[in-house]
C-alpha cells in the first residue's frame, strides 16, 4: 500500500498491532520526523523502545511495543497551536484531561505538548497517543 503520508501509516500500523497484542513493530520507510515522534512515545512511557535498522534504502524503526497504547494517529491537517491553546486541543483529540500526550513540532524540536506548556512554546499538532 503506497500512501502519502509516512507519519500516518506509521502511526496507524502501530495502532493495529498494539491492538492485536503484538509486542514488535516494523516502521518503514524510515524519517527524522518518525523517529521523532517515536522518541517522544518512549519518553512518555508508551512504548518500551525503538531502533533505526539501514536496510540501505530507507530504513526502517524496530519498535518494541508494550500494550500501554489504547490509540494513536496523526492530526491532518496539522493544527497551529499556541502554548495557551492546548487545552482546546487536548478536548478535541484526547478522551480526557492529563491522559494522553499531543505531539507539537516546536522551533525547538517536536515534544509532548506537556513540555511545550512548560517552556512556554506553540507549534502545530501532528499527532496524539493515549
Amino acid at each position: 500500500m503506497a500512501g502519502n503520508d509516512p507519519l500516518a501509516n506509521a502511526l496507524s500500523g502501530i495502532d493495529n498491532a498494539e491492538s492485536v497484542g503484538h509486542l514488535d513493530h516494523n516502521v518503514q520507510p524510515a524519517s527524522n520526523e518518525i523517529g521523532s515522534v517515536l522518541e517522544v512515545f518512549y519518553d512518555r512511557g508508551y512504548i518500551d523502545g525503538f531502533e533505526f535498522v539501514d536496510d540501505g534504502k530507507a530504513g526502517q524503526f524496530e519498535v518494541e511495543l508494550k500494550g500501554a497504547i489504547n490509540e494513536c494517529g496523526a492530526v491532518k491537517p496539522r493544527y497551529s497551536a499556541g502554548s495557551d491553546e492546548f487545552e482546546k486541543w487536548e478536548k478535541r483529540f484526547l478522551p480526557a484531561r492529563d491522559y494522553g500526550a499531543l505531539v507539537v513540532t516546536t522551533s525547538r524540536g517536536v515534544m509532548s505538548h506537556y513540555e511545550a506548556r512548560e517552556e512556554g512554546v506553540g507549534g502545530q499538532v501532528i499527532a496524539y497517543v493515549y
